[in-house]
């Protein structure tokens, strides 16, 4: 009987870090599922994006760099170094602004404070702008070139917590599109969406 209680507790207990442990890390090292009602943009397709995104970029001037960010997403908060890197590289080169499905959760204020940004970067709450450039999962980053025409879409690098500075996926695409270069060659994975999938492509 004290043999049986022993092994039942252990299954409990096994089954319980089992759990644990998909809910913290192996569920965010597979792809994320491509919703039912996905709608893709193309690379080299003209985005239009909502009003709220238009009021802090202009087209024509500098490229725009779309940080998609949900505070529940343990990638989107293992991400910041790598994009807060980027805005301190890149700031004078191209506009930068953070799209948080949250609002209720992080204003600009707040990111601004928690993440050490090197300056305010705007932040819009507006999902529409996910559907218009095919965002679907948290973190992802979007460059559209100077005329609004989409350049890149994906991963930042090819990590479980999207925090390995070696593979650089958007730092690399940004790079090349700030230097002319259009052919954009980067591995397959950086569009492999990998982290949490937006509340609003469930719907």
């Amino acid at each position: 009987m004290r043999k049986a209680l022993v092994l039942g507790w252990l299954l409990v207990l096994s089954i319980a870090i089992g759990v644990i442990f998909w809910q913290t890390a192996w569920k965010y090292s597979l792809p994320t599922p491509v919703p039912a009602n996905y709608h893709d943009v193309l690379r080299g397709a003209a985005v239009t994006l909502p009003v709220s995104a238009r009021q802090v970029w202009t087209a024509g001037q500098k490229p725009l760099f779309l940080h998609f960010f949900n505070p529940d997403c343990p990638c989107s908060r293992f991400n910041m170094p790598q994009f807060r890197a980027l805005v301190q590289q890149y700031g004078r080169q191209a506009t930068f602004a953070i799209v948080v499905m949250s609002p209720e959760k992080f204003t600009a204020a707040r990111l601004q404070a928690k993440f050490d940004l090197p300056y305010p970067i705007p932040v819009l709450n507006d999902s529409l702008v996910a559907a218009a450039c095919g965002v679907y999962s948290t973190p992802q980053a979007v460059i559209l070139d100077a005329y609004g025409r989409l350049f890149y879409r994906g991963n930042y690098n090819r990590s479980r917590y999207c925090s390995d500075e070696k593979t650089g996926f958007a730092r690399q695409a940004l790079d090349g599109l700030l230097q002319h270069h259009y052919s954009l060659t980067v591995s397959p994975l950086a569009f492999k969406a990998y982290g949490c999938q937006l509340p609003s492509c469930t719907q």
